[in-house]
C-alpha cells in the first residue's frame, strides 16, 4: 500500500528478451479500498513524481493506480476526524502533487481506470497525455463533499460550459466523451490499459532525452493558464467554506447514504 516507483518490463511484442523498458518510470498509487489519499499520500506522490523526473535516465513517467479506480480524491474521513489541520494538509498535499505532475521534467502519461474524481481530476488534468479504460469516469463531486477546487484542471479536459455544468451538478463524464473532446488520447478495454499506456510511453521515451525535457519546459512555458496560481486561488474558497461552516455542514452528510 502507498506510492511506489518501478521500471516496467518489456512485453513479448517488443523483443525476444525480457527486461526493463528503457527510459520509463512507472509510478503506482495503491491506497485501498478506493484510492482516496490521506495527506501523507499526496506528499508521497509528489515526491515520487519529482524524483522520477529528476532521474537523468527517465524520459517518460506513467502514472497509474491499483484497484478498481484511479483516484477518489482526498480522504474525507481523515478530515472529519482531524479537522482543520487535515484540511490544510490536504490542500497543501494536493497542491504539491498536482504541481509535481505538471512540473515533472519529462512527459507524464496517466493511465486511468474506473473512477477519477476530485483530486484524480487534478492529477490527470495536469498530465501530458491520458490513456483511459472503457469504464473510466471523470468528475468533481466537490459540492457534495463540502469543498471546492480542481476546476482549473477540469477546464483542461472539457469546454468551458460543460465544465460549469459538471461542476455545479457533480456529474461525471466518460472516457469516451473525453476522447471526443480530444483530451483522452486512447480508450481501451480495462485489461489492456497498462499495456496501452506503456506502449505510448515507450514511443515517447524513444526520443532524445535532453530534447524531451526542453520540449516539456517549452510547452509549459506557452500554457495560457498558470495552473499553480489558478488552483491556489480555488483553494482559498475551500478554506473560506470551512471557516464559514458550510463545508462541515455538507461534509457531515458524507457516507450517510452509502457514499
Amino acid at each position: 500500500m502507498g506510492v511506489s516507483t518501478s521500471s516496467p518490463e518489456k512485453g513479448p511484442e517488443k523483443g525476444p528478451e525480457k527486461g526493463p523498458e528503457k527510459g520509463i518510470a512507472l509510478v503506482t498509487v495503491d491506497f485501498p479500498p478506493v484510492n482516496a489519499l490521506p495527506v501523507s499520500g499526496w506528499f508521497a506522490l509528489a515526491d515520487a513524481l519529482r524524483a522520477a523526473g529528476r532521474d537523468p535516465g527517465t524520459r517518460c513517467v506513467v502514472l497509474a493506480a491499483e484497484g478498481r479506480g484511479f483516484n477518489a480524491g482526498v480522504d474525507i474521513k481523515e478530515i472529519q476526524a482531524q479537522g482543520p489541520s487535515a484540511l490544510v494538509g490536504a490542500n497543501r498535499g494536493c497542491y504539491e502533487a498536482f504541481a509535481a505532475v505538471y512540473e515533472c521534467e519529462v512527459p507524464v502519461v496517466a493511465a486511468v481506470q474506473g473512477f477519477c474524481l476530485g483530486g484524480g481530476v487534478g492529477l490527470v488534468g495536469n498530465a501530458d497525455v491520458i490513456v483511459a479504460s472503457e469504464d473510466a469516469v471523470f468528475g468533481l463531486p466537490e459540492l457534495d463533499r463540502g469543498a471546492l477546487g480542481a476546476a482549473t484542471h477540469l477546464a483542461r479536459l472539457v469546454p468551458q460550459h460543460l465544465l460549469r455544468a459538471l461542476y455545479y451538478t457533480s456529474r461525471t463524464v466518460t472516457a469516451a466523451e473525453l476522447h471526443g473532446h480530444g483530451s483522452v488520447w486512447r480508450v481501451v478495454p480495462p485489461g489492456e490499459l497498462r499495456a496501452a499506456a506503456l506502449e505510448l510511453a515507450g514511443e515517447i521515451a524513444a526520443k532524445d532525452g535532453e530534447l524531451l525535457r526542453l520540449a516539456k519546459a517549452a510547452i509549459n512555458g506557452i500554457d495560457p493558464v498558470d495552473v499553480r496560481r489558478s488552483y491556489r486561488f480555488e483553494q482559498g474558497f475551500t478554506y473560506e467554506a470551512s471557516v464559514g461552516g458550510v463545508a462541515d455542514r455538507v461534509r457531515d452528510t458524507f457516507g450517510r447514504d452509502g457514499d
